[in-house]
């Protein structure tokens, strides 16, 4: 999907993404957040709207609350033997592991976030009762501490021929066309290791349990959206909300990172928890 890189943005883009990676304490801007910049108005109308939830911690606490509620199914456990064989040194053990960690925290916000986005885009608007921002203000929030930085996000076009083939393997489809997670493009940076993940995971697609995993976190926090939702102060006036015409191509986008998120998460965990302790 079109997005608009981090290195580009400027302006009220770059604020947003720069207050996105400091309140959900990660490196980097997720690609939802990084498509909706790519359509005019989307990115500020959002944030402006849910900023609040955030600011507060509320809605990354729920999300990652959530998503602690879960168990998921296990790899074999990798040797550190194999690892230098596929070209993972001590510090890219380590960055891997850092990989991970980025995607089990921002994807259950994200998902919180278009939660509450596909709420709007139904025609709902918050409660903001007295009793219930009341119990939403409380005293200030500090994120914990942001994860490393991260590897960079792989241009897959211009990879090798068998590379590019390891990396489209693991991807799903919008709108007709390839979509490759950011967890599998920072990974990419590891070719031989992917190589052995894209093999490993394949079966987990369609694994009963695996996919269970990722519906019970779907679930859990779709069941904390509500209550961050009604927290939110009245929408501001400014800017204003993108046309109604545009709805449905962004309901499409979110409909894909419904299915991607939970995955993010689910195997994001498979892969850290096979690591070398």
């Amino acid at each position: 999907m079109k997005e608009l890189a981090e290195r580009d943005a400027s302006g009220a883009i770059a604020v947003i993404y720069d207050e996105i990676r400091r309140f959900c304490a990660i490196p980097y801007v997720s690609s939802m957040q990084r498509h909706l910049a790519t359509r005019p108005g989307w990115l500020e109308w959002v944030w402006a709207a849910l900023r609040p939830a955030f600011v507060s911690g509320r809605a990354q606490t729920a999300a990652w609350r959530a998503a602690d509620t879960f168990s998921v199914p296990r790899l074999a456990p990798l040797s550190r033997d194999a690892l230098r064989v596929w070209d993972v040194d001590a510090a890219g053990e380590a960055a891997i592991r850092d990989v991970c960690d980025s995607f089990i925290r921002a994807s259950p916000t994200n998902l919180m976030l278009s939660g509450m986005l596909r709420r709007l885009l139904a025609g709902e608007r918050p409660a903001h009762a007295p009793a219930v921002r009341a119990a939403a203000d409380g005293a200030a929030w500090t994120p914990p501490r942001s994860i490393a930085a991260l590897p960079a996000l792989v241009d897959i076009d211009a990879l090798p021929r068998a590379e590019r083939g390891v990396l489209l393997s693991l991807s799903t489809r919008v709108d007709g066309q390839p979509f490759v997670p950011g967890l599998y493009r920072m990974l990419a940076n590891w070719p031989a290791f992917t190589a052995h993940l894209a093999t490993v995971l394949a079966p987990h697609f369609d694994d009963a349990a695996t996919v269970d995993a990722c519906a019970r976190l779907l679930a859990a926090v779709d069941a904390e959206v509500p209550a961050v939702f009604a927290a939110l102060p009245p929408l501001p006036g400014t800017p204003a909300a993108p046309p109604a015409e545009e709805f449905a191509p962004v309901r499409v986008a979110l409909d894909a990172y419904r299915v991607t998120s939970p995955q993010m998460v689910v195997f994001s965990r498979l892969i850290r928890d096979a690591l070398p302790a």
